[in-house]
């Protein structure tokens, strides 16, 4: 291992001697924080798989993925104002509406991705990478733009239509929203993962991302992949912001800037183009945010994340479980 590479571990172990003295000092806060975490790195690591795989794939940062999953959660509560739901409680309607809702926007998001991908990014697939990361940041403020113009500056209510079930074990707070969350989130991680090593196409993924002129080759279909490489991490994306909606209750059209670049930085910590990494680093974001926001303070959080960034950047660029390949 080289010297970086040394002290990135170094500094990961550091971090976790710190955290394990907190968590003999006060186990029970240690906990609550660890529930937070979980719950928030689930939604990070949802928003950081729709990075990894079009970065694997063309090798483009698509910075308007951010607000992919904000504009699925516009849509969500607009759908969700069809229905007369109960906030807070469990009906009949409220789970007929949960069962609609997730399918829909998920859809509805994967084909708004893929003309995105269409009309902006393929045409200048063989262009400068620049130009594709210039377009990208352009998408995202146009899709800024459509949100303002839509709901307002103002904050917008997610209906909350998930029962306010609670319990404390063992001192430690957790709800039913917090078990929705991780598990929604994983069962979509494990689905991904069965997709992309069992199907066809998943297999046609692989085949473009290590080699796009040579799977051309063997008769792989390269538009048809990649429009399916964005609808799919629209389908995660729009699963993420309808999730975020249900947990938090709230959205704002620049929810998705903030959000992306820290689900970016759990792509990059995982090792961008690396879908279990990406899973994994979105998890250990999430962990860190909440641990922050706990041990250090919410003024620092942001600083913190990003000081992740750098020092991945530095240390070790290729992240957790990515690895140096060749410049294609």
């Amino acid at each position: 291992m080289s010297l970086a590479d040394y002290g990135f571990y170094i500094l990961c172990a550091t971090a976790v001697v710190l955290l394990l003295a907190e968590a003999v000092r006060d186990t029970t806060n240690f906990a609550q924080t660890l529930v937070f975490g979980l719950t928030q790195g689930a939604i990070f690591a949802l928003i950081a798989l729709g990075y990894t795989m079009v970065y694997g794939i063309i090798e483009l940062i698509n910075f308007a993925h951010g607000d992919v999953f904000t504009l699925s959660a516009y849509i969500g509560t607009t759908i969700l104002g069809l229905f007369t739901v109960t906030e807070g409680s469990f009906t009949a309607l409220n789970l007929v509406a949960l069962v609609i809702i997730f399918p829909v926007v998920m859809l509805i998001m994967g084909g708004i991705n893929v003309a995105i991908e269409r009309i902006a990014y393929r045409p200048l697939r063989s262009a400068p990478r620049l130009a594709p990361l210039i377009t990208a940041i352009g998408m995202s403020f146009f899709l800024e733009g459509v949100m303002f113009l839509w709901k307002g500056p103002a904050t917008v209510h997610f209906p909350n239509i998930l029962p306010q079930w609670t319990t404390t074990v063992g001192g430690v707070f957790f709800g039913l929203k917090d078990i929705f969350v991780i598990i929604t989130a994983a069962i979509l991680v494990a689905l991904l993962a069965f997709f992309i090593n069992r199907t066809r196409l998943g297999k046609a993924m692989r085949a473009t991302a290590q080699d796009r002129d040579a799977a051309q080759l063997m008769g792989i279909d390269i538009n048809r992949t990649i429009a399916a490489t964005f609808f799919i991490g629209a389908l995660l994306a729009g699963a993420g912001g309808i999730i975020y909606g249900l947990y938090y209750n709230t959205v704002y059209y620049q929810l998705g800037f903030r959000t992306g670049l820290i689900a970016f930085t759990a792509a990059v910590f995982g090792g961008i183009g690396n879908i279990p990494g990406a899973a994994i680093g979105g998890l250990i974001i999430g962990l860190t945010a909440a641990f922050s926001d706990s041990y250090i303070g919410g003024k620092w959080t942001t600083v913190v994340i990003f000081g992740i960034l750098i020092g991945v950047l530095v240390f070790r660029p290729t992240g957790l479980l990515g690895m140096r390949v060749p410049e294609k």
